[in-house]
């Protein structure tokens, strides 16, 4: 155990931990998937030191045994005011399967990499429990399974439609996106003596009312659970209307029928000030694992992040496959300068600290500070991308604060490095206009990026080559990522560097055919690159691109998408990123003589066309 801290510096997971505190009862009970790290990159904590700010008595059950006689959701006993709950980090269905839906063998968030200590959709299960051992007593479910799963939704492990996690849940409330504020305002008013069922205004919360229920508020009227059941195309017109809500400053009530009662979503809270974000992040985190794991082994996800730097949340690129917008929103909230440098300096002093900072980075790396030049444009936009089709003009992409950053904290004396690993968007530092990208700093930064903060590797996400594949994952012209290459190069021969550009792709996107992935490999080996890290496109809850695998429709346009849906059609799409293995090649060369595309096949396998005219 680090000699810095004592067992009573974390927030209490046994009994014996309450005893020591002197405790006779707990305010609040936390159920969650993970195992207990008290790191800011962690849910469970960050939710439990902002509810111990506010004066509460918070205990943590993490990763309770859920197949026993639950006596580890019975050890705190009845909580004053509320259990909460969380499946942890991840979707527990994520966690649990490939996109192949086969089983993990390892699980990021346990010690020692171990697999099978949470359920499959943790949150109902834990939440079930629950009710079932104390029924009265109000369960507030949040997270991002939670958060994602808040309305109807497809539920890609049981290949079908799931109505609001509440239903299955039997939960009282749910949180969605980032919690802070939520819970703080639940707990009060509980603490006010308000009863669960009262709690209707709270923002960011979604509940089950009847159908008697009033919602004298202005509200949009979703298309009810049983309707999306019967019509894929109006599932997808709910989409559309979530994704737009969900992405406003001035978004209105949600509200949807589904089993006979009225499913309520408020909406979002303002995206956080400066002042708000730094309150969370310098909370007192030890930024450890609980003293309790120390036997059990690592856990790998906090061996990722244990000296890593969060500058900001929240992401507005809108990739029609990711999750983070649905959850963190598309505005950018950023920590102050001093808020991340005295993170760094609380790194430096960490006795296995060997000054190295592993990232400084954020969902996408380069957005820290960015937002729109005038507010009033913003307020009223709906667009779920701020850089789809093309940047927004309104948007501010000045590089200057994170390079300050970047700068002073490459000056630190006890940091040899500190590398950006979380992924870079380049199309926000690539302009035609010279005066736009001296006054943003675009070169500036690529250079200091590249020559500063890579460790051998800058890994960043094209997606795919195919204009069409990239137009439905709202991605820019793969003609970006080859201008990206030529710089990168350029700056690594200038700075006598030895660095490599990595790019990530995916396969079996909505709208990617065999024929698209057979470019995509010849666009790669004709740059130079023989892939090793692929992606197979895995629907989770609440995306654009999932609504498109269920219902074959645009949410946007309501028109046909292609989308290989069968297993045999997404590892025949997977073969193309290995077009080199011997195993993979005679059937390459017949799929593409098959689509005449003799071209593609002199690229990918010159040899296997010598003898042919075509």
């Amino acid at each position: 155990m680090n000699p810095h801290f004592r067992p009573a510096d974390w927030l209490p997971i046994t009994k014996d931990e309450i005893k020591r505190r002197g405790w006779q009862e707990v305010d609040v009970v936390f159920i969650s998937g993970d195992a207990y790290v008290d790191h800011p990159a962690f849910g469970s904590a960050v939710i439990g030191r902002v509810l111990e700010r506010e004066g509460y008595k918070v205990a943590i059950v993490p990763q309770p045994n859920w197949r026993d006689d639950f006596r580890d959701f019975k050890k705190f006993g009845r909580p004053r005011l509320f259990f909460g709950v969380s499946a942890g980090a991840m979707d527990s269905m994520v966690n649990h399967y490939t996109a192949n839906k086969r089983l993990r063998s390892n699980d990021a968030y346990t010690p020692n990499g171990e697999s099978g200590f949470r359920p499959d959709y943790a949150t109902v299960v834990y939440s079930k429990i629950l009710k079932q051992l104390f029924p009265d007593v109000p369960v507030v479910i949040g997270g991002v399974e939670a958060s994602l799963r808040r309305v109807t939704h497809y539920d890609y492990w049981s290949d079908g439609l799931k109505p609001s996690i509440l239903v299955d849940s039997k939960a009282d409330i749910g949180v969605y996106g980032m919690g802070e504020l939520a819970i703080v305002e639940i707990a009060k008013a509980l603490e006010n003596g308000k009863h669960i069922e009262e709690l209707t205004d709270i923002k960011q919360t979604f509940f089950l009312r009847d159908k008697s229920f009033s919602t004298e508020s202005q509200s949009i009227i979703l298309a009810s659970h049983e309707t999306c059941l019967k019509d894929k195309k109006i599932y997808a017109q709910n989409f559309a209307v979530i994704e737009q809500e969900s992405n406003k400053q001035q978004a209105v009530r949600l509200i949807q029928e589904v089993g006979g009662k009225k499913l309520i979503i408020n909406p979002p809270y303002p995206t956080f000030t400066e002042q708000q974000i730094d309150a969370s992040f310098d909370l007192p985190y030890t930024r450890l694992p609980h003293p309790k794991y120390a036997k059990r082994g690592a856990i790998p996800a906090y061996e990722m992040i244990r000296h890593s730097i969060t500058l900001h949340r929240g992401c507005f690129g809108g990739c029609s496959f990711c999750t983070i917008s649905a959850h963190q929103g598309k505005f950018v909230a950023s920590r102050s300068e001093q808020s991340i440098l005295k993170e760094v300096e609380a790194v430096c002093q960490m006795p296995d600290f060997k000054g190295y900072i592993s990232d400084l980075g954020g969902p996408s790396a380069n957005m820290y500070c960015m937002c729109g030049t005038k507010q009033e444009i913003c307020s009223k936009c709906k667009r779920p991308s701020c850089i789809f089709p093309s940047v927004c003009n309104n948007l501010n992409t000045n590089h200057i604060r994170l390079l300050s950053i970047y700068k002073k904290i490459d000056a630190h004396p006890k940091i040899k490095k500190a590398f950006v690993s979380s992924g870079v968007r380049y199309d926000l530092f690539f302009s035609n206009d010279e005066k736009k990208a001296k006054q943003n700093a675009y070169d500036e930064y690529l250079m200091q990026l590249v020559s500063r903060h890579v460790s051998g590797r800058l890994k960043v996400a094209p997606e795919h080559t195919s204009d069409v594949v990239l137009n439905a994952m709202r991605k820019p012209s793969f003609d970006l990522f080859r201008k990206l290459k030529k710089r990168f190069d350029s700056i690594n021969e200038k700075q006598g560097l030895n660095q490599q550009l990595i790019p990530y792709f995916i396969s079996s996107h909505p709208a990617c055919t065999l024929e698209d992935m057979a470019d995509l490999a010849a666009a790669t080996k004709e740059m130079g690159y023989r892939l090793e890290q692929v992606q197979d496109f895995t629907p989770t809850p609440l995306t654009l691109a999932t609504t498109i695998y269920y219902s074959g429709y645009n949410p946007y346009t309501l028109k046909p998408v292609y989308t290989a849906r069968k297993k045999e059609e997404k590892l025949l799409q997977q073969r193309f990123f290995f077009w080199y293995k011997k195993e993979n090649q005679e059937w390459i060369k017949n799929a593409l003589s098959r689509m005449n595309r003799f071209d593609l096949l002199r690229k990918l396998l010159p040899d296997s066309t010598r003898n042919n005219p075509k």
